[in-house]
């Protein structure tokens, strides 16, 4: 039920992600001639003949998008040579081609030519306010708990996101894509802890994999609606509407009963259990299960602690910890980032390569699933950055005219680093204890949002060398790879509660039962069965 209701408005996340990819979108574009046909002639000749008298072409045959010339030059329908012509930047705006984007940024106010900066830079504002809302989020999660801030966050994305919508200027709209960014983070990392921390230690990683699945559903909702809803305008308002359903069934969402019991909320913790028990048909084994019981369980020193982000590095293993989960989440962004931005499509419109690219990331997580269940958490996460960074790296070498075996390299290449990402999402959520972990989940995504920040910057670099962008991204995918090997198994491991249980590990547990394994030798009978007392 966690996990479904909360696929609402997970989904939404990857639609707004990428909604840049059509919002944003240029469609070919000239400059109006309607200035340049006072005398009416042009009624007589062809669209071509008008470009062609109208607009010089560029190196590549094409008409250009931003010059034209000050007067009609009806001399180049019989000679084709415009190179020592005078030439102008468009003076009465541009007309576009509509036939695939009826409304974009770009057609709405005009961000092209020497505008077309301000055109890319909405994604750069969005990816900025997702920085700012994980730590914002994290804290006030880890302080005031997970279920009501869900909400805060659905709220408030609905109100900027409708808001974005109906922006009536460039600026207005950037502000509200930024606070929209903050406010959708807070989705982002909530709901993934929320779901982690309700499941067992059997089928934790069940819960991590089933939720980045929201991702690729996403990803190919959100082919389809654009496919549909060509206006950005609506398109914005589209995605986004799953939210009021989200707000919706928030109601059923229950409290995470780990923060409660180590926020010393132990009757409300109570009240959640014995719900969850009754929904699971297991309401007897909460007949002996009363606060006290709770108490005994869980020892909280000190109930009225408040936790920040200053905890993260106050003692020396979670210091280790949040610099090397901080490493890690750089890595693993940068590199899927930087791979995904320089991935040739498959030469088909861009909303079928939108869905393609998104069913692919299915098998992949199937397989990440029964691989982190049989070998663990660690294995997984440097395997898959070591052989990201080989596929890159392997293509460096491989010759342009290749182009069917660089593909399937940089297929392959973006599965890996997508199966790396979610590994992370999971990986660092049972790391981090209970009263921190909020915290560490915005601090290491934060992190990451600076990777995919900083990686479409990377490519610039092949004007330096045009190897330069494959050779960095290979060099970080096998380093933050490195780097993971540092980290601690958490499979079939104890979620920790407290800093302490950072400082003093617990010992791993057993499968079967959920105590330590040691101690569930020790009580094995003669059956293989295990007796817990």
């Amino acid at each position: 039920m966690i996990v479904l209701i909360q696929s609402l408005s997970r989904m939404t996340l990857p639609c707004h992600f990428l909604l840049n990819n059509f919002i944003a979108a240029v469609p070919s574009h000239h400059c109006d001639l309607s200035a340049l046909d006072d005398e009416g002639v042009f009624g007589n000749l062809t669209q071509e003949q008008r470009l062609t008298v109208s607009i010089p072409v560029q190196e590549d045959g094409t008409p250009s998008s931003c010059k034209m010339f000050p007067e009609s030059q009806f001399h180049l329908l019989s000679n084709s040579n415009d190179s020592d012509l005078a030439t102008v930047p468009c003076q009465n705006g541009w007309v576009y081609d509509n036939s695939t984007f009826k409304s974009t940024l770009a057609t709405e106010w005009d961000l092209v030519c020497d505008r077309k900066g301000m055109n890319k830079v909405t994604a750069t504002i969005f990816f900025i306010g997702l920085m700012c809302g994980a730590p914002l989020f994290g804290f006030l999660s880890d302080r005031f708990g997970r279920r009501a801030m869900l909400m805060v966050a659905y709220l408030s994305t609905m109100v900027f996101a409708f808001t974005s919508a109906f922006s009536t200027s460039y600026v207005m709209f950037c502000i509200m894509r930024f606070f929209t960014g903050v406010t959708l983070s807070g989705i982002s990392i909530i709901s993934i802890v929320l779901s982690v921390e309700w499941f067992d230690i059997q089928h934790r990683t069940f819960a991590g994999v089933i939720v980045s699945l929201d991702w690729t559903g996403g990803n190919m909702l959100l082919a389809s609606i654009a496919y549909f809803v060509n206006d950005w305008r609506w398109l914005t308002i589209a995605v986004t509407s799953p939210l009021v359903l989200a707000v919706i069934t928030w109601w059923w969402l229950p409290e995470s009963a780990r923060w409660l019991l180590a926020n010393g909320e132990k009757e409300k913790a109570l009240f959640y259990l014995e719900k969850c028990a009754k929904m699971n048909n297991r309401s007897k084994c909460m007949a002996e299960i009363t606060p006290q019981t709770l108490t005994n369980a869980v020892t909280v020193e000190n109930e009225d602690k408040k936790y920040g982000f200053v905890d993260l590095v106050r003692t020396p293993n979670i210091r280790k910890l949040a610099i090397c989960t901080g490493i890690l989440w750089y890595g693993v962004a940068f590199t899927y980032y930087g791979i995904s931005l320089n991935i040739t499509g498959f030469g088909m419109n861009v909303y079928f390569t939108q869905f393609i690219y998104a069913a692919i990331e299915m098998p992949g997580k199937i397989v990440v699933y029964y691989f982190l269940n049989k070998f663990g958490r660690k294995p997984g996460q440097v395997g898959t950055l070591l052989l990201t960074g080989a596929c890159v790296f392997i293509n460096i070498f491989v010759p342009q005219g290749m182009w069917v075996f660089r593909t399937i390299m940089g297929l392959f290449g973006k599965g890996l680093s997508e199966a790396s990402f979610t590994i992370m999402f999971l990986y660092t959520t049972e790391l981090y204890p209970t009263v921190v972990r909020q915290n560490g989940v915005g601090y290491t995504s934060f992190v990451g949002r600076l990777g995919v920040s900083i990686a479409p910057l990377v490519a610039l670099l092949d004007d330096v060398w045009e190897l330069l962008p494959a050779v960095i991204y290979s060099l970080v995918a096998v380093g933050t790879g490195l780097v993971a090997l540092l980290l601690p198994e958490t499979f079939n491991v104890r979620l920790p509660e407290f800093i302490e249980d950072i400082e003093r590990p617990r010992a791993e547990l057993d499968g079967e039962s959920g105590i330590p394994l040691k101690q569930a030798d020790e009580n094995r009978n003669g059956n293989g069965a295990v007796e817990v007392t």
